[in-house]
């Protein structure tokens, strides 16, 4: 592998997750990748006729401004934006007319619309085979479901949103891999459509565009958005690991293959990396995935409930005129006794916005126990709750996989959180290695650099240029309970 100077050639990643957004410019040079933030905008749903949906709009406006950021300082230091690599979050999707016009704002998956549908989904094709062939863990919000409920999908094309993003960017239609992975749409063996459920579903078989890898060039900039960020028109915009757990997951400072991974933010996305998807019964009951990772890499995995329950409880607590400090909050949990009561983080209850630590006391008192109603219980629980998802889904996941994990990796804004990251210690008997924070945008640039040839080599190589650039820190299990949650910064939520 190499990572030296190539003059001035810097990289743009449009790193956008459920609760905020960033442009980053990454270098890689000297075998040390580095970022530096640009422009920082926050995300989150909107409200549209009672519905819930993103204001693409607007999303779409703070990342020119990101980009016309990146390029004036880019300029100012001598340097050329080689190219720009755009994730998100999955399954949701913009649609599209034959003109290039977004038709509505995008719903997001937060909205209920997609488990009105399940049910006729399912009587057209059976759970059974569409988990044999998509590999994909039922989730209500799933991309196919979603599309179940539209009314027209004829004359129309369905972009995932970091395409559509590169769309508006490039007029270029693509559909990243290892978001496409994602919709229950796509054959996990085949790494192509599932034609079959198109036409099962009703569903136009060119609703989404052709298949792009990671490192495949979607195009350059149109002239207007060229004018509008100051950027050269002939800058590339390149397919990454659009999915921001591929990415993320791209940049796990793994020293061996026996790892586990956890990309703690909004949501926590546990497994293990593979060769090949698990498609057999068991593991479909399991309810776990096999998605496309880079290089074609199968990151399998379920999703467990995230840092989301906390940052709820936060804006509830500030609405309510009680501004709760992170740091202080996690000091008062860790200083708590173990063996609190505990909620299933992922039930789909808590998908939606609403009153967090109203609903985190009535799922407690469901299962037959009381929460104080103090904030630092209600964290611990969170916490408590999270630590022991990350424990028996790493279990199961390598009951499933025959893969054995000697550690696991937490990366993204979780693995800030030393209390959390003490506990997962804790509960899965496993040492945890915390960070990189911007593992997704790490993830992204390095994508970038190997397409433009900055850098070369395969996942192992990527990986060692990651540890080479950030600090980690390490979390033995403990038989005692944590109480050392000094330090504690802020939680980048992904």
């Amino acid at each position: 592998m190499n990572g030296q100077a190539h003059a001035g050639r810097v990289f743009a990643a449009v790193d956008i997750g459920a609760s905020s957004g960033r442009v980053m410019l990454g270098r890689v040079t000297d075998g040390r990748a580095e970022l530096e933030t640009v422009h920082r905008f926050p995300n989150g749903v909107v409200e549209l006729d009672g519905r819930l949906h993103w204001d693409f709009d607007a999303l779409f406006d703070e990342v020119l401004t990101g980009l016309a950021a990146a390029a004036g300082t880019a300029a100012a230091s001598g340097e050329r934006i080689a190219s720009i690599g755009i994730d998100t979050w999955a399954v949701d999707y913009g649609l599209v007319d034959k003109a290039g016009k977004l038709i509505a704002q995008p719903f997001s998956y937060r909205d209920e619309r997609g488990r009105t549908a399940v049910a006729d989904v399912h009587k057209v094709l059976d759970p059974a085979r569409l988990y044999a062939t998509t590999g994909l863990q039922f989730l209500q919000f799933n991309t196919l479901y979603q599309l179940a409920t539209e009314r027209e999908l004829r004359g129309v094309q369905a972009l995932l949103i970091p395409d559509l993003i590169a769309f508006k960017l490039s007029g270029q239609r693509r559909t990243e891999a290892t978001n496409a992975s994602t919709t229950g749409l796509f054959d996990a063996v085949a790494g192509e459509w599932a034609c079959d459920f198109f036409k099962a579903l009703g569903i136009p078989k060119n609703l989404f565009p052709a298949i792009i890898q990671p490192g495949g060039t979607v195009g350059t900039l149109l002239p207007e958005i060229a004018a509008r960020t100051g950027l050269p028109a002939e800058t590339a915009v390149v397919a990454v690991g659009s999915h921001d757990t591929a990415s993320a997951v791209a940049a796990v400072p793994a020293r061996q293959e026996d790892f586990a991974y956890i990309s703690s933010g909004t949501w926590s996305l546990v497994g293990v990396e593979l060769d090949s998807p698990v498609l057999d019964e068991a593991s479909r009951l399991a309810n776990f995935t096999n998605e496309r990772g880079v290089d074609g890499t199968i990151r399998y995995l379920r999703n467990v409930g995230g840092l989301w329950l906390l940052s709820e409880c936060q804006r509830t607590w500030a609405a309510a005129g009680h501004q709760q400090e992170l740091a202080a909050l996690l000091e008062s949990a860790a200083a708590l006794p173990a063996g609190g009561p505990q909620i299933n983080a992922d039930d789909p209850a808590f998908i939606a916005p609403d009153n967090m630590p109203d609903r985190i006391r009535s799922a407690v008192r469901a299962g037959g126990a009381v929460l104080p109603d103090r904030p630092a219980a209600v964290v611990r629980c969170i916490l408590d709750s999270l630590a022991a998802g990350y424990a028996r889904t790493l279990a199961r996941a390598e009951e499933l996989s025959g893969k054995h994990a000697s550690v696991v990796h937490i990366v993204g804004g979780g693995s800030q959180n030393r209390l959390l990251c003490q506990l997962t210690a804790d509960a899965s008997g496993k040492t945890v290695i915390a960070g990189p924070v911007e593992a997704t945008a790490l993830g992204n640039v390095l994508v970038q650099a190997r397409a433009a040839g900055a850098v070369t080599g395969g996942p192992s190589e990527l990986r060692a240029l990651v540890r080479a650039s950030v600090q980690l820190d390490s979390y033995k299990p403990s038989l005692g309970k944590y109480t050392n949650a000094t330090g504690c910064a802020a939680m980048a939520q992904q």
